[in-house]
């Protein structure tokens, strides 16, 4: 009887060829649209969400930005061509916090459209939802539609799960930012975690890890700074609510692009 070959693929399905793999061997380069809005939570609840170890960043008092990005993403193989497959939109929460005295943040709640974009997030740690994700979309063409980078344009986001509406973002821009990194300038810190199944052990996680996330190459362009608003309600099944605004600041429409190749484990906390 012949040899068999063993299924392949870099994670689930695996398969004889690999092809059926949700994704791609790193390196992942991405590219997107974004609308971040920045506001303050109640430091007790954003405190209530944060892993061991880390603690709340007293100078920041509950602040915390609210995402939503428009996304193109490659591995090797020219996946961008795929658009069904590889493009996908997303929104999700950073919170200020403190890792071992290096100030970070930390995502505790992550929406987004698409199957691959949800299995890359959790073999980081993100923890991802299937959601659905809009924002306003700008066109160098002249229409009252195309919402140029420009003072006075308008641009909208919203973030919906099992038909629920768990965010709505609204910002009006006003000047350009020059340095982005004024604005966004802490890691992001991720919690990896998979249960298990054993009966026995279902208790214990099968993984349970404080990483960090590690970008190559991160770009920030044509950032614009205005006026926000942010609405996150009470809904069904959720509980991003316990983190919603209790004031807004600046809110900010730019384009971001990275690539990673890499991930940096914080602490395990099995060990």
């Amino acid at each position: 009887m012949p040899d068999q070959t063993p299924p392949r693929g870099y994670c689930v399905p695996l398969s004889p060829e690999g092809k059926s793999s949700l994704n791609p061997t790193p390196p992942w380069h991405y590219a997107s649209d974004c609308i971040a809005v920045e506001y303050w939570a109640d430091p007790a609840a954003v405190a209530a969400l944060l892993p061991p170890g880390m603690t709340l960043d007293d100078g920041s008092a509950g602040r915390a930005f609210c995402w939503f990005l428009d996304w193109q993403f490659t591995g090797e193989q020219d996946e961008l061509t795929d658009p069904a497959r590889y493009q996908y939109r997303e929104a999700f929460i950073l919170l200020d916090a403190v890792f071992e005295g290096m100030p970070v943040t930390y995502c505790p709640y992550i929406f987004v459209d698409n199957d691959a974009a949800l299995a890359r997030g959790w073999t980081q740690g993100f923890p991802k939802k299937i959601g659905s994700v809009f924002q306003t979309r700008s066109f160098p063409v002249p229409s009252l539609a195309a919402a140029p980078l420009a003072p006075g344009s308008r641009f909208g986001a919203s973030v919906s799960a099992h038909g629920e509406r768990i965010a709505t973002a609204r910002i009006q821009l006003e000047e350009k930012v020059d340095d982005p990194t004024t604005v966004f300038n802490r890691p992001t810190t991720i919690r990896r975690y998979f249960p298990n199944l054993v009966a026995g052990l279902q208790g214990t996680p099968a993984v349970d890890e404080l990483t960090l996330s590690l970008v190559d190459d991160p770009a920030m362009v044509g950032m614009w700074a205005g006026s926000a608003e942010l609405r996150i309600p009470e809904v069904e099944g959720e509980e991003i609510h316990r983190i919603a605004p209790l004031r807004v600041g600046r809110g900010y429409r730019f384009s971001f692009a990275y690539s990673v190749s890499d991930l940096r484990v914080l602490r395990n906390y099995l060990a």
